[in-house]
């Protein structure tokens, strides 16, 4: 059992947790992820590692309460335990050693496996530029977190209720044109944002890693699930990513399989609300 020692409510439907697993947090990197079960009867979710303390030995994860599993999740409290709570998973964020500034673009719920990139690089002495992005400003998460972490922070929403009024890409290719020079550029979000992010940076050679999310079960590279086609080769987001080169990555591949499971998913009944999810 893994027992919850901190819960804060990021907005009305993020939720950051810090989850006491010493053998985990002694080990991650970021980039990396784990797979949660809250109950017996819970399924298996992976989500990125947001942050980890070594020396108190806890493990830091932030989510959305957006199906039966992560508001399950949601409901515990601090003191309340966890059945399962797996690893590190998947292979941790590498960058050459010549880099020397990175743009690092969130996008929503994106920005929470963001800012352990950001934190990463900046701690070790590169210059980060923190992109975030947000439908509005009331959904608007870990601002003070990535502002620590980063030589600059833009935000942007959608709708210009905050920040920069616009999308993460016009920000991102605005400072390239003005002749900012990264080495390279990490986009971890929704899989259009990163594929956008991926067209911009494409013509200027800048190199670019994604973050991917597809479907996932056993988080071993055993089920399959979680394949994605990059480079014309056939790689599991489990054990080969998540992270991968985004100019490689068959994105409308990737869209349409996650969307596999749509016109079910809309019509499940939520046991723990009544209503359809």
């Amino acid at each position: 059992m893994y027992k919850i020692v901190a819960k804060r409510q990021l907005n009305q439907q993020i939720v950051l947790m810090e989850v006491e697993a010493p053998y985990i947090a002694a080990k991650a990197q970021a980039g990396q992820f784990i797979i949660f079960r809250v109950d017996e009867k819970g399924e298996r979710i992976p989500l990125t590692i947001a942050d980890c303390d070594k020396q108190k030995g806890t493990v830091t994860i932030i989510f959305q309460t957006i199906g039966a599993s992560t508001m399950r999740l949601a409901q515990l409290e601090e003191g309340d335990s966890i059945l399962d709570f797996v690893g590190p998973l998947g292979v941790a964020t590498h960058f050459e050693d010549n880099v020397k500034k990175v743009a690092v673009v969130g996008g929503g719920v994106g920005c929470a496996i963001a800012y352990p990139q950001a934190k990463s690089l900046f701690n070790k002495g590169v210059s980060v530029d923190v992109i975030a992005g947000f439908r509005s400003k009331d959904i608007v998460i870990l601002e003070d977190e990535m502002k620590k972490v980063s030589d600059r922070l833009f935000v942007t929403t959608d709708d210009g209720t905050y920040g920069t009024k616009g999308f993460v890409t016009d920000v991102l290719k605005k400072l390239i044109e003005e002749g900012e020079k990264y080495d390279a550029v990490v986009a971890i979000g929704p899989v259009p944002m990163m594929k956008f992010v991926c067209e911009v940076t494409k013509p200027y050679g800048i190199k670019t890693i994604v973050s991917l999310n597809p479907i996932m079960v056993d988080g071993t590279g055993m089920c399959g699930g979680c394949r994605v086609t990059v480079g014309g080769q056939l790689k599991y987001a489990c054990v080969d990513g998540p992270d991968f080169d985004g100019h490689q990555v068959d994105f409308d591949e990737l869209m349409k399989r996650n969307g596999s499971y749509k016109e079910q998913e809309k019509d499940h009944v939520c046991r723990l609300t009544g209503g359809v999810r």
